[in-house]
């Protein structure tokens, strides 16, 4: 029962940004229950294990569009500085960072979800992929029944007699 808790909430903290799945850096801390300074620290003292496509940080739109979904700043309150996004390579990556108990077994539940959902997408995709492919079926099957009552009204049609003629015939 724990575990589906966690994964309820892990599953809330993970965002579609950039096109990819991501999660924030206060996130993550919160989770792995580290002070975010620290968590901030230890990447950037292996800014070699964290390429663009495992950790990318926010712009100032992303940052201030992020709080507003999560937390509503007051009034005239801005973020002091620029999130982290993590990839779920990026997340994969911390726990060699953050070597903690707390943070492997995190780390351990976060890549659960993480593949949980792609799980979900290629289910979705492969529904979406064969609505498309009877949709198309249908749409022949449409147009060959209508060529057949077409026919079928054709034949059902009476056959038009030939007229005689009106008039002197000279045969």
């Amino acid at each position: 029962m724990e575990t589906l808790v966690v994964q309820e909430i892990i599953e809330k903290k993970i965002f579609v940004l950039r096109g990819q799945k991501v999660m924030l850096d206060k996130d993550l801390a919160e989770l792995y229950q580290v002070e975010l300074r620290i968590m901030i620290q230890a990447v950037k003292r292996n800014k070699d294990r964290f390429p663009e496509d495992f950790m990318f940080q926010l712009t100032w739109e992303e940052a201030v569009a992020s709080r507003s979904q999560n937390v509503i700043l007051k009034k005239g309150q801005n973020p002091k500085y620029r999130p982290y996004a993590f990839t779920e390579q990026g997340v994969s990556m911390l726990s060699s960072v953050l070597r903690s108990k707390q943070a492997i077994q995190m780390n351990v539940a976060i890549m659960r979800v993480f593949v949980k959902l792609r799980e979900i997408l290629s289910t979705h995709k492969e529904l979406a992929n064969k609505l498309d492919e009877l949709e198309r079926r249908v749409e022949n099957h449409d147009t060959e029944i209508g060529s057949i009552f077409q026919v079928i009204r054709q034949l059902m049609a009476e056959p038009e007699k030939p007229k005689r003629k009106i008039g002197f015939n000279t045969n």
